[in-house]
């Protein structure tokens, strides 16, 4: 329903107190705007229940308007906040600026005359970042803004000592590292080395359970049921860990779901453990020599099996992108009327080997063409030396795919499950929940960055360096004949 029926008036108030009095109304569920096709009003999902509704004493509100994605015009849902809003509202758990039940007798009394609008229940507005006047004058970070941190020191109390100090003036603390140290102070300690100890610990016991599962997919498996087993354990497992979400874990999962898994789960369920090519088609949908495959990208089987030759490969890549650069520093070094490569450029304005070799041959024994020679022989060389790597590159990668082929044809059932479910799916999954922690920690130095920045020179000084810069101006000004 739109919000307007929870607290517009006549009819509808009359409609909305009769069905809070009789306790039909077991809940309400606030949800972001635009989310719907048609209208970018917020909507809200009302439940009714009429069972044990004479004994309800209340109603259970969520305001879930803020979480969503963008998604093209419109915003979505992600799988996070479904299950979230689902999770909460199942369970009736209050959260801070999320969740709570409101009796009945607040919704009735004379303050709210049984206005349902979720906002004047529960208040979601992000705190602001209170400017600290004091700080600002006499230096020093307030108090209140690094214990607002409080999620990171249940962590890392020991990172909070390390980085700060009590001040002389009651309510501060002082920064007693430089800025730029902050972030490597808080990678490089103990607490945060344990941390991450402890989240792999937790992955590693989500993925011993669930890897059974995954090795015993067969013709025949319900890729929903799966999943849903396999989201439902990785809540379970993260749900016991502190500062990281839980639901942001299972969003991880559930994304690499909609984006690859879910896809390789219903070939297997149809086809089994078997491999099959396809060919690359170009932007205009033609087919190319290139190949590859689905279930097990090509990249996958190099990286496991072929990591020397993809090595050599990228070193000589490397070596020829050097080339190229290098020559094309050449070319923009040598225009206008001053270029040497003019008479080694075809019509269509490129260097060629057959016409620098042409010129090179003509202008060799007469000395007025000396720079011109020589930049003609620099430029010769490198061509030969691009020629070069670009043979070896290609050689090598006819070879790698020659090999590569031949591996996918000798592939065991074994080998496909090794490829598939610790090569792909769970490397993909292990590096997003890394990823996900490295950003908390991130997020962690980027405030203490933001504060210390903030409150790090005091006004006075401020106003100090603002004279001393001043005063050096005024004498350059004098200097150049300005008098003020």
């Amino acid at each position: 329903m739109p919000h307007g029926v929870l607290f517009r008036g006549n009819v509808e108030a009359i409609i909305r107190k009769n069905l809070i009095n009789r306790g039909y109304i077991k809940g309400i569920i606030g949800l972001p705007p635009n989310l719907f096709y048609g209208t970018g009003i917020p909507a809200c999902v009302i439940v009714m229940d009429k069972e044990n509704a004479e004994s309800r004493k209340g109603i259970f509100l969520i305001d879930a308007s803020k979480g969503f994605v963008k998604d093209g015009n419109k915003n979505r849902l992600q799988a996070k906040d479904i299950h979230k809003i689902v999770d909460v509202f199942t369970n009736q758990i209050e959260i801070p600026k999320f969740s709570r039940m409101v009796p009945v007798s607040e919704i009735s009394d004379d303050k709210n005359e049984y206005n349902l609008n979720i906002p004047r229940y529960i208040d979601s507005q992000e705190e602001e970042d209170i400017q600290d006047i004091e700080a600002h004058l006499k230096g020093d970070i307030p108090k209140k803004d690094i214990d607002d941190l409080n999620q990171y020191w249940e962590v890392y109390p020991n990172i909070r000592q390390t980085l700060f100090a009590p001040s002389k003036r009651k309510n501060y603390e002082s920064l007693i590292v430089d800025n730029s140290e902050i972030k490597t102070i808080i990678f490089e300690h103990d607490e945060f080395k344990k941390y991450s100890e402890k989240i792999n610990k937790t992955y590693s016991e989500w993925e011993k359970i669930n890897l059974f599962l995954l090795i015993k997919i067969k013709v025949g498996t319900n890729p929903k049921k799966l999943i849903s087993e396999i989201s439902e354990s990785i809540l379970d497992k993260f749900s016991k860990v502190k500062l990281i979400d839980k639901y942001d874990i299972y969003q991880y999962l559930m994304t690499y779901w909609e984006e690859t898994m879910q896809d390789d789960l219903y070939l297997i369920s149809q086809n089994g453990w078997n491999v099959s090519l396809f060919k690359v088609k170009n932007k205009n949908g033609k087919e190319t020599k290139e190949w590859d495959s689905e279930l097990i990208p090509k990249d996958i089987v190099i990286r496991k099996y072929f990591a020397k030759q993809q090595e050599e490969l990228d070193d000589l890549q490397s070596e020829l992108e050097n080339v190229e650069q290098q020559m094309q520093t050449m070319e923009e070094e040598n225009q206008g009327e001053d270029d040497m490569l003019s008479e080694a450029k075809s019509d269509a304005g490129n260097v060629s080997k057959p016409i620098i070799t042409k010129r090179i041959n003509t202008i060799k024994d007469d000395s007025e063409y000396a720079d011109e020679l020589k930049i003609l022989l620099e430029y010769k060389e490198l061509l030969d030396e691009k020629k070069k790597f670009a043979d070896q590159i290609k050689t090598i990668k006819a070879e790698l795919d020659k090999n590569l082929l031949k591996k996918y044809n000798d592939l065991t059932e074994s080998e496909i499950k090794e490829l598939v479910v610790n090569d792909k799916w769970l490397v993909a999954i292990r590096d997003s929940i890394n990823e996900e922690m490295e950003q908390i920690s991130n997020k962690l130095a980027r405030r203490i960055n933001e504060l210390a920045d903030r409150y790090g020179t005091p006004l006075p000084e401020l106003s100090k360096e603002v004279q001393t810069l001043s005063k050096k101006v005024d004498e350059h000004l004098e200097k150049m004949g300005f008098k003020w």
